[in-house]
């Protein structure tokens, strides 16, 4: 099995940590949307990686990896129950109790993409469990939705805003699309990095280590 392929110009894998709340854009109007408990884990620091491939209803038909950071538009979904570990029970419960409103979204972290790869392999797949929340059905199905076999695997630099925004639940957030602009920029002024520089980098080198460990064991 070969090594997954980096993205140009979108590692940060090696040496210190770059990104810094300094470095990002002091507003935005970018979200992606992610299951709810998904996101909740990230804003923990349990989870620090994303594995993304797409919705039916894209712009172009695509996937877009080209953004670098975004806020993360929490999505409840019939599937997210069924498509979680059982350990992520607590968190799923946790999540579930404290649902908005059907007709408001409430944002309260923003996520720089530290470093962007594309799996091709389900080697990669097995490589990477226990890292993540989903169950490997979940992953699977992904992975092999479309019509090249693969998936996005994103690391993530996840802030805490220092407040919530609450916001209305429009009408085109909805549907099977990935990105959606928000009505308004939101400000990411003050947010805080849900784990500190040293933690990150343990994270982000442990997913790097299971990748390496996975393709020369396959």
């Amino acid at each position: 099995m070969a090594f997954p392929s980096v993205h140009p110009e979108r590692s940060r894998l090696s040496g210190e940590v770059e990104g810094s709340v300094l470095d990002m854009q002091p507003t935005c109007t970018l979200a992606l949307k992610e299951w709810a408990v998904i996101v909740y884990a990230l804003g923990t620091g349990k989870q620090t990686l994303l594995l993304r491939k797409g919705g039916l209803h894209e712009r172009r038909g695509q996937f877009a990896t080209a953004p670098t950071e975004f806020f993360l538009f929490p999505t409840f979904v019939h599937q997210m129950a069924q498509g979680v570990v059982s350990e992520a029970a607590e968190e799923l419960h946790t999540v579930m109790e404290s649902q908005p409103a059907a007709e408001q979204l409430v944002i309260s972290h923003y996520a720089t993409v530290e470093e962007l790869m594309w799996l091709d392999s389900r080697d990669h797949l097995h490589a990477l469990e226990g890292l993540h929340c989903w169950t490997p059905e979940t992953i699977a199905h992904r992975f092999a939705y479309g019509k090249t076999p693969g998936i996005n695997l994103f690391v993530l630099r996840v802030y805490r805003l220092p407040q919530a925004y609450t916001l209305p639940m429009l009408k085109r957030y909805s549907g099977c699309r990935s990105w959606v602009e928000l009505e308004q920029p939101l400000d990411s002024i003050g947010a805080v990095p849900v784990l500190d520089d040293k933690a990150f980098v343990e994270q982000r080198q442990q997913i790097k280590d299971k990748l390496a460990d996975g393709a020369c064991s396959r």
